[in-house]
């Protein structure tokens, strides 16, 4: 069996290639939405190393691995002959049964509230937003492609899972949320 290389040197020019193997800037918006995707899987592994609840812990492995599947979707353009995974409605109701278990242990929200307060707070809203900076860069890519339009459903549940983790871990952790108030002057 050949060694993998980790450097390929194909991307030297400033082109890399879709799951079909068509060459493609590296800016094209389908690398810029699946790269952004992976940026968030990083993001929740950071995450994932900080939380000390095993039970967060363990959906957080679930979600980095619908991530992957998400991505490989992203990065296929239609032409790739290999048989892809997918990515199901069951994966958007096991996120909203994650929302409405974390929700009914949560007081009701008032106020727009600021992140931060504790590591794990801070760490979920990036998730948090920089799964919404992925759904709106799919949009662009909806607006021309051919995308399964449940790719947006997911990342749009996705970052309203991130926000009530968010405040979830702010209970756990016994830290008050801070409201945005706004300035009045």
């Amino acid at each position: 069996m050949a060694d993998f290389k980790v450097y390929t040197k194909t991307g030297d020019s400033g082109q890399t290639s879709l799951a079909g193997g068509k060459r493609v800037p590296k800016n094209h918006e389908r690398i810029m939405v699946y790269g952004t995707v992976d940026e968030l899987n990083a993001f929740v592994g950071a995450l994932r190393d900080i939380v000390e609840q095993e039970r967060i812990s363990k959906i957080l492995i679930i979600i980095q691995n619908d991530l992957f599947i998400l991505g490989s979707l992203l990065a296929n353009d239609g032409s790739s002959k290999v048989k892809m995974p997918s990515l199901s409605a069951v994966k958007i109701e096991f996120l909203e049964k994650q929302i409405d278990l974390m929700d009914k242990d949560l007081p009701a929200l008032k106020n727009f509230i600021l992140p931060g307060g504790h590591p794990t707070v801070s760490a979920a809203h990036i998730c948090r937003v920089i799964c919404r900076r992925a759904e709106r860069l799919l949009v662009d890519v909806i607006e021309r492609h051919e995308v399964d339009p449940l790719f947006i459903k997911y990342l749009n549940r996705l970052s309203d899972y991130f926000f009530m983790l968010s405040r979830t871990l702010a209970r756990i952790n016994n830290i008050a949320e801070t409201p945005w108030i706004p300035d009045k002057s």
